[in-house]
């Protein structure tokens, strides 16, 4: 049953909103940071995007097919061998990330110890959230097992789950958020440095 009563609308809705009249000079500065033409800039875009995709894929395919299981002859060594799959794409990605934050323009902003400190720290916390969460899950349940009809007898409520509902996935993103800020300043003080032995 649907009702006719016209619900209150924030703002008189999308179409009373003039785009034109918006400021862009931040997203326009935020853009001057990224070249979007640089080889290794798009070889990190599909990278990130193509590895949750492919797991994923895989996963719900085997979970209808069941065809990994049969081939391999057990749902574990499956389940492995798919594990095995992600870490070497996982790897790809990271070294992909990694050479397109060594490519990007700079921010000056970021030429200073709080910065390097502050990616430092974001690293430290995903890194705990992600082993953390490889710890209380296991190999298979890390790795998609419940796909593969391996399931753990109770659901994993013991540190980081008890804390976030999803600790590997938010872990990682502090992982490559550090990562991103602290490739800046790094390559910055090298620059330094190496301006400095030049001079003397």
């Amino acid at each position: 049953m649907s009702s006719s009563v016209a619900r209150p609308d924030c703002c008189g809705g999308l179409g009373n909103i003039d785009f034109r009249q918006a400021d862009l000079c931040v997203m326009t500065r935020l853009l001057g940071y990224v070249d979007i033409s640089d080889p290794r800039f798009v070889a990190a875009v599909l990278a990130i995007t193509f590895n949750p995709l492919f797991w994923n894929v895989v996963a719900r395919w085997e979970q209808k097919t069941r065809k990994l299981s049969r081939a391999f002859r057990s749902p574990y060594l499956a389940c492995y061998s798919l594990g095995c799959a992600i870490l070497l794409l996982n790897f790809l990605r990271s070294h992909c990330f990694t050479q397109a934050m060594l490519s990007q323009p700079k921010m000056e902003s970021l030429d200073n110890p709080v910065a390097y400190c502050v990616g430092l720290a974001l690293l430290g916390v995903g890194t705990v959230f992600v082993l953390s969460s490889f710890f209380a899950l296991g190999f298979t349940g890390t790795f998609l097992g419940d796909y593969f009809g391996i399931l753990k007898e109770a659901r994993v409520t013991t540190f980081p789950f008890n804390l976030l509902d999803n600790p590997m996935y938010w872990g990682s993103t502090a992982n490559y958020l550090g990562w991103a800020i602290m490739p800046f300043t790094a390559e910055i003080y090298r620059q330094k440095a190496s301006q400095s032995h030049k001079r003397s």
